[in-house]
């Protein structure tokens, strides 16, 4: 092999689930996922691993992404969304006769593909795509990694107890659902500093996934640029993005998703046809949404949205082929020129990518992928593909190092999760990472709220109205709480002005509720039913171990 080439993809969405709502706007986010991203990749992995091929990756299946897969009422929620947009798919195929010959083939493959993917959720899969992923990883064909427990991104927590538990509760959720321990993580927006790694070598990771500066500028400088990894101090090995790969990929400007002839993601028949037409497929509500229907072609950059093209589906997936070659011949470029430079050295590029950009903002990116791996088995002998697992166990020596402070935001560091829109937010995040640990050391030992025996109980515990209620069962909810107000993509979403309402609100709730929780705590005035239905609601991480809080 002149090299080593190793897809990295990163399935990450926050935790939105509304029991106390029929239907909620925000899960739409995982239901949208699921069809355009998750059950394409599994079927593509899958077919490829049964016909020979070795689609060898890395991917990261975040715990709060794992907890929603595995969530019964969504999983329910899912499959009537699913059936809805069958069905309106089908109308779709009927109007579409009566009009330009343009659209109907793309309207018969909507149908043709949203039931085929109803056929792999309930009847090959069973509804459980952690299942499947389980799957995926037990036969060898992907190596699946963890990220931040609810991806809190770790440089801005403020307690080494916070810290810790975005990293243990993570791997014991991964234990949970994967029946094994992770070798690898994503850390939450590739978020880094010096000190990370210990929390990391703790709990028995192996790797974690950094962007490119990390390794760049840390000391001493990389004998091998980005194009290895590198191990801290303690051990701990480091992956860096490669910049080449990136903007190849990512960039909607000079990258392949920008192609003329692919999907435009912005055109939806959600604002496109009648109101009365579409109201059987939309929410109570009758508002207009994205509906996933698009029938038109991204055309060029400046073209305005009214004029764009229609969308040609065996017109993108010839161009996915293209690029997927293109792709390819660029990496053996690469590898030879790199192998060269670094005198026999086998290089390894490193390609990170969120895991939704291939399907819901690449429609075609599931396509590329599938071309991507058949070409590199049958058309090409210089690259291999791999994880980072399989170049840790290569063998292959690899220089120590400190990287230095980096995320994969804009300018590298840290400015979009910390800036003049969203530090409003971090106060309260680091009161409640501060009351948690001393809730921990103080209620730990008290069995029952009115029953403890513990000194460290209070008074007014010990008279508390609810005497049957576990400290444990409060500590472990305000443990979760912490975790979703923690989410790294509130911030996120706030800095971008998407859905800054919801991100907004949905902290403050966790924070609040947070505060509810440590009153009822403090004073062992425990209101029953607030709690059930604070449970209720936040029900993620049921295997939680409050005590990692604990100093």
């Amino acid at each position: 092999m002149t090299g080593y080439f190793s897809l990295i993809l990163h399935a990450h969405l926050p935790f939105v689930r509304h029991p106390e709502y029929p239907e909620f706007l925000e899960e739409d986010w995982l239901f949208e996922a699921i069809t355009e991203v998750y059950l394409p990749l599994i079927f593509i992995f899958q077919s490829l691993h049964e016909s020979g091929v070795k689609p060898r990756l890395a991917m990261n299946v975040s715990p709060p992404l794992c907890e929603m897969l595995a969530d019964e009422m969504l999983q329910s929620r899912y499959t009537r969304h699913l059936e809805n947009l069958l069905e309106l798919a089908d109308k779709e195929v009927h109007r579409t006769q009566n009009e330009a010959f343009e659209y109907q083939d793309v309207a018969r493959m909507y149908s043709e593909n949203l039931r085929s993917a109803l056929g792999l959720w309930n009847d090959r899969y069973h509804r459980n795509l952690v299942g499947a992923f389980r799957e995926l990883q037990d036969e060898g064909v992907i190596e699946i990694i963890t990220c931040g427990a609810t991806h809190g991104f770790l440089p801005l927590i403020s307690t080494p107890e916070a810290r810790r538990a975005q990293v243990n509760v993570a791997v014991a959720n991964y234990k949970k659902h994967f029946g094994r321990r992770p070798r690898g993580i994503w850390l939450p927006e590739c978020a880094y500093e010096p000190g990370v790694e210990s929390l990391l070598k703790d709990a028995g990771i192996e790797y974690f996934i950094s962007d490119t500066h990390a390794i760049l500028y840390g000391d001493p400088r990389p004998r091998y640029g980005i194009h290895a990894p590198v191990f801290c101090p303690n051990g701990t090995a480091v992956f860096a993005r490669d910049v080449e790969t990136s903007q190849q990929v990512w960039s909607a400007e000079i990258g392949y998703p920008g192609s003329d002839v692919y999907r435009e993601f912005y055109r939806d028949v959600g604002w496109d046809l009648p109101i009365d037409y579409l109201k059987p497929h939309l929410h109570e509500d009758g508002n207009r949404r994205h509906l996933g229907l698009k029938y038109h072609r991204i055309t060029g950059r400046n073209v305005p949205q009214q004029n764009k093209a229609p969308y040609i589906p065996a017109l993108a997936r010839e161009k996915a082929a293209e690029n997927a070659g293109h792709f390819i011949g660029e990496r053996i470029k690469q590898a030879k020129i790199l192998r060269e430079t670094f005198e026999g050295h086998p290089p390894l590029v490193v390609s990170p990518y969120d895991a939704e950009l291939f399907g819901h903002w690449w429609y075609e990116g599931p396509q590329f992928i599938d071309f991507f791996f058949r070409k590199l088995h049958y058309d090409q002998s210089d690259i291999e593909a791999i994880s980072p697992g399989d170049f840790l166990d290569s063998g292959i020596p690899i220089q120590r190092q400190q990287p230095t402070a980096s995320s994969w935001g804009e300018n590298g560091y840290y400015k979009v999760w910390i800036n003049e829109k969203n530090s409003w937010m971090y106060p309260y995040q680091h009161d409640a990472e501060r009351r948690m640990t001393e809730f921990v050391n103080k209620f730990d030992d008290a069995e029952t709220l009115g029953h403890g025996d513990a000194e460290s109980v209070s008074e007014s515990i010990t008279a508390s109205p609810c005497p049957d209620v576990p400290a444990s069962r409060l500590l472990r909810q305000l443990a979760r709480e912490l975790l979703l107000a923690e989410s790294s993509d509130w911030a996120f979403q706030i800095y971008q002005g998407t859905t800054v309402e919801y991100s907004s609100r949905r902290f403050e709730s966790h924070i609040h509720r947070f505060d509810l929780l440590a009153k009822m705590l403090e004073s062992g005035d425990v209101d029953r039913e607030l709690l059930e239905e604070i449970e209720r609601r936040d029900n993620i991480f049921q295997e939680i171990d409050y005590s990692v809080y604990k100093s």
